[in-house]
């Protein structure tokens, strides 16, 4: 379990973490470090990198998100740090549940589905206990926050 730290702290954190140009440069530096030079560990989750079809371009989209690791799978949260707006990268999840998961360095395709309230209910506790935060954020906004479940494609 993290370490919580004060309210103002994770609403700092998570301002930072979602904006454009960190977005960008954190990519970067997970691609130059292989996903070991990344903050994500320090607040008690790791960082992937999640490759998914563009809902609209067809172009593949690459964002570094926070995840919880669940068994064999990855739980991303859509809380874009309790902003009104959703992170475009969701909807590109429920128009393609095909992705991609770069963890340090390794690329294994996964499915992503959209945890329903039930799974939801369960993941939450799960969620809040490896980043704090997240229940701050959730708070923080009336829109639903979406999980989303990112589970390995076993090789045919």
């Amino acid at each position: 379990m993290a370490t919580p730290l004060p309210r103002p702290v994770y609403l700092a954190i998570g301002y930072v973490l979602t904006s454009r140009p960190f977005t960008r440069w954190h990519r970067w530096i997970y691609r130059r470090t292989g996903g070991r030079g990344v903050l994500a560990r320090a607040l008690g989750m790791d960082m992937i990198l999640v490759t998914a079809r563009g809902r609209r371009s067809g172009e593949p989209r690459t964002v570094p998100l926070g995840a919880i690791r669940h068994g064999p799978a990855w739980i991303v949260i859509g809380s874009n740090s309790g902003k009104t707006t959703e992170p475009a990268w969701a909807d590109n999840l429920r128009a393609d549940g095909s992705v991609v998961v770069d963890h340090r360095g390794v690329c294994r395709p996964h499915h992503a589905h959209e945890a329903g309230p039930e799974e939801a209910e369960t993941l939450w506790p799960i969620v809040i206990a490896g980043y704090p935060g997240y229940g701050i954020y959730r708070e923080r906004t009336t829109r639903p926050v979406a999980l989303f479940v990112l589970e390995p494609v076993e090789a045919v």
